[in-house]
C-alpha cells in the first residue's frame, strides 16, 4: 500500500492555503478552512482529513462543532489543547460576526465630504502627505491609502501605485488629496501637472478620477469644484 500524502505533497491546487490565496476563501470546504487553522494532522492523516473526521462527528454542522468543549475535541487523535482552543476560537469569531452590524461605508460624492474625512488625518501634519481614496460605483469608500509623504512644500507621488491599488481594490472611482502645511490652498504648478497625469492614467485604466482636493486646517481647494477636472 502506498504511503498517504501529507498536505505539503498535494498538488498546489489542492493545498488549502494556496487554494485560498488563488481562489478565495469561498472555494474551500469547512474542513479545509479549519485545516488551515490547526496547521497539521497526525502521521498518515492530513489536517484536512482530521477535520473531516471531526466535522463528520458533528453531522458536518459548524453550530454543533462550536458547542463542543475543549475536552471533547481533545478526544480526537491529533487534536491537543492548542488545536481545540483554536477551533473553538474560530467558531466564536464566526458567531460574533453574525451578530455584528455591517460597517457603513462612507459616501464621498463631494469635495466637502472628502475634506471632512481627511481633515482629522492631515490638519496637524508639518509635512505633506498624499492619499488616494478608492470608491465603488456608488461613491462609497472602499479604502483610503497613504501613497507618499515628504517635505514641507512637496511630495513625490508614484501614479502607478495609485492605479495598482485601485485595481486591486476593484474600485471604479478615484479621488486624491494632499495637505499644504503652509495653509495656502492654492495649487502649485507641480500639483497641476500631477493632477493631469493622474487623470490620464485613470482614463487609460477606465477609472473615473473624481477630484484632487488640497487640504489645509480650515479650508480646502477642489480641482473639480474649480472646473479643472
Amino acid at each position: 500500500m502506498s504511503e498517504k500524502l501529507t498536505i505539503a505533497n498535494w498538488s498546489a491546487d489542492d493545498q488549502p492555503r494556496e487554494k485560498l490565496r488563488d481562489k478565495g476563501p469561498q472555494a474551500l470546504s469547512n474542513a479545509e478552512l479549519l485545516a488551515i487553522l490547526i496547521g497539521s494532522g497526525t502521521p498518515g492523516v492530513s489536517a484536512v482529513e482530521l477535520m473531516q473526521s471531526v466535522l463528520g462527528n458533528c453531522n458536518n454542522n459548524l453550530n454543533t462543532l462550536g458547542k463542543m468543549t475543549i475536552r471533547q475535541l481533545m478526544g480526537f487523535k491529533g487534536i491537543g489543547e492548542a488545536k481545540a482552543i483554536t477551533i473553538l476560537a474560530a467558531c466564536e469569531l464566526g458567531k460574533r460576526r453574525q451578530a455584528e452590524v455591517p460597517e457603513e461605508r462612507k459616501e464621498l460624492s463631494s469635495a466637502t465630504r472628502v475634506y471632512r474625512l481627511m481633515l482629522p488625518v492631515m490638519q496637524d501634519l508639518d509635512t505633506e502627505e498624499f492619499w488616494a481614496l478608492l470608491l465603488n460605483q456608488s461613491h462609497k469608500l472602499i479604502k483610503k491609502i497613504r501613497i507618499a509623504h515628504g517635505g514641507i512644500s512637496e511630495v513625490s507621488v508614484d501614479i502607478r501605485v495609485i492605479i495598482r491599488e485601485a485595481v486591486l481594490a476593484n474600485a471604479t472611482i478615484v479621488a486624491v488629496c494632499h495637505n499644504h502645511p503652509s495653509g495656502n490652498t492654492m495649487p502649485s504648478r507641480q500639483d497641476d501637472s500631477l493632477t493631469q497625469s493622474i487623470k490620464r492614467a485613470c482614463e487609460l485604466m477606465r477609472l473615473y478620477f473624481m477630484d484632487h482636493v488640497i487640504i489645509t486646517d480650515g479650508q480646502y481647494y477642489s480641482y473639480h469644484e474649480a472646473g479643472r477636472l
